[in-house]
């Protein structure tokens, strides 16, 4: 039986959508938003990316990495409106 898919936008090129495997990025996608802060200064991007590697295990994502879902998530909320980059150096990123 083929997997589910679902379409995710990217905050960087709108109007773009890729299709990835659905339960994976609802996964990753419950995970960060459990794990970013809904108040400033929220997480950058290293904070981000070592929480979900905690969040995720690598053994629920075989032959990929868990970078690569988070930033994907990351972007696709971020382009949905559900988590914001804040201004500033470093970048952060919290629940909007």
């Amino acid at each position: 039986m083929p997997r589910e898919m679902i379409e995710v936008e990217n905050v960087n090129h709108p109007g773009q959508v890729s299709r990835v495997d659905a339960a994976k990025y609802r996964a990753a996608r419950d995970a960060m938003l459990a794990l970013l802060p809904a108040e400033a200064p929220g997480m950058t991007q290293h904070e981000m990316m070592l929480a979900m590697r905690e969040a995720l295990p690598l053994e629920a994502f075989p032959g990929t990495t868990t970078s690569w879902w988070a930033k994907s998530v990351q972007l696709d909320l971020e382009a949905k409106g559900l988590v914001r980059r804040d201004p500033g150096k470093p970048l952060r990123w919290r629940r909007a």
